[in-house]
């Protein structure tokens, strides 16, 4: 009988791995072997066009930080991660507890609000390159309106970034408003009646229960736009290419500058193990804030 259970136990060990086998190999070809390239590559001397040249150490990111164009797009990415991130989690909340009803008109806002993120990125940039438009787009006939002048948003060095980063929120707004709403309607109703029943005014409501209760949804959000929008590249090269002057120039376009305009892939994937780091330090980052608030 034991060795039947034995011989039982060897027999669904292998069900189970041949079950997960499938996944492991996906996995293993998109993503542990491209990540394993990418490093090995960043100390090549690689030219797509001559071949590969022999090791050269650290020289590519050597190189890298004595370059002030990618210490630009290190300083660009940065930023833009700042302003939109904190806008997706602020914005997001604001209009998952503003829809959160039964009611028609918030259903009907609530596709609204998600159908955006469901664009191109090349429709978006052609409805907000219009919008941009000096003298003749939406942004300047509003401001004309008002008794205004119109505003190049694009084409200057300081409203560049800035300008995609609206766009950026406009577009992906849906996805975090969706998440909080799913985390909102996770709350039980009781909650809400005991407060009621002691007469709470709604901004100790809101920071006694509801803040609390989507601590782990606000986390994710912001995990997740962390790790999206340091690779921000189609809307900045579509609506700014990366100007004026590399004023909103990112990482990503410059790691794809380096690797398929200019040919040389070792110093693209140099370019690449940076940006990686710098996710990698974001989301530890945020995940060890998170982790000290709850252990307060």
């Amino acid at each position: 009988m034991a060795a039947q259970g034995v011989a039982g136990v060897g027999v669904r060990s292998t069900a189970n791995v041949l079950f997960v086998l499938p996944y492991m190999a996906v996995l293993a070809a998109l993503l542990i072997f491209p990540l394993g390239l990418g490093l090995f590559l960043s100390f090549q001397d690689w030219d797509m066009l001559g071949g590969w040249n022999g090791s050269v150490g650290w020289e590519n990111f050597a190189n890298l930080f004595t370059d002030k164009i990618f210490l630009g797009t290190i300083r660009n990415t940065v930023l833009f991660v700042v302003m939109t991130v904190p806008a997706f989690v602020a914005l997001g909340l604001f209009l998952a507890l503003a829809l959160n009803n039964g009611l028609r008109r918030s259903v009907v806002m609530r596709t609204i609000f998600f159908g955006s993120s469901v664009l191109s990125v090349t429709i978006v940039t052609l409805i907000w390159r219009l919008v941009y438009l000096p003298d003749r787009g939406l942004l300047a006939d509003i401001l004309g309106l008002v008794g205004l002048p119109s505003i190049d948003m694009v084409a200057n060095e300081s409203r560049a970034l800035p300008s995609v980063a609206i766009v950026t929120v406009w577009w992906i707004i849906g996805l975090p408003m969706t998440l909080f709403l799913a985390g909102l309607q996770q709350i039980p109703a009781e909650l809400y009646e005991a407060a009621a029943l002691d007469n709470a005014s709604r901004w100790r409501v809101f920071t006694s229960i509801t803040l609390p209760s989507i601590r782990r949804t606000i986390v994710l959000v912001a995990l997740i736009e962390v790790i999206l929008q340091f690779q921000v590249f189609g809307q900045i090269f579509l609506i700014t290419s990366g100007g004026p002057n590399n004023a909103s120039r990112p990482i990503v376009q410059y790691i794809y500058e380096a690797g398929f305009r200019d040919w040389q892939l070792g110093f693209a994937a140099a370019a690449s193990q940076v940006l990686f780091a710098l996710m990698l330090l974001a989301a530890l980052a945020q995940f060890w804030f998170a982790r000290r608030r709850e252990a307060a």
